[in-house]
């Protein structure tokens, strides 16, 4: 399983139009080996989903600087409804403590917080996205 890609759908979603973080991510995750679909921001959660299952991703990661990541719980909901609860989710950006606790408890497999290590990013998406894959196949 080491030299499967991981395939990543890194969007913005909300009315947060900040996207240079989340450009210079998806940037450094191809740069990384990994396929990246990119979507410019104000993406709506149906959307992202519809996206996500066309593209059998492995994880999506959400960008937020302003409140958007408040949104995500809805987005974990809506993947579940689709079918595709097994998608890792990250979000990055401006998120504070306790709302990292209540999108940890939402679902969200991790926060990145201004300022991580490119090469931790996708050291973690690389182990996240085996883990789903692995998932799939005993599904």
């Amino acid at each position: 399983m080491s030299s499967m890609i991981p395939k990543v759908l890194v969007t913005k979603i909300g009315f947060d139009g900040h996207d240079r973080g989340s450009r210079v991510v998806a940037a450094g995750l191809r740069d990384a080996g990994m396929e990246v679909i990119y979507t410019p921001p104000w993406q709506e959660i149906a959307a992202v989903v519809k996206l996500a299952m066309e593209e059998d991703v492995d994880v999506i990661g959400i960008s937020s600087l302003a409140t958007d990541h408040l949104i995500v719980p809805k987005l974990m909901d809506a993947l579940r409804e689709a079918g595709l609860g097994d998608i890792g989710v990250v979000v990055g950006g401006i998120v504070p403590d306790e709302d990292e606790k209540a999108l940890l408890d939402a679902g969200v497999a991790r926060v990145f917080h201004p300022g991580s290590a490119m090469a931790d990013i996708a050291s973690f998406l690389r182990e996240l996205a085996g883990q789903v894959r692995a998932r799939r196949v005993t599904l």
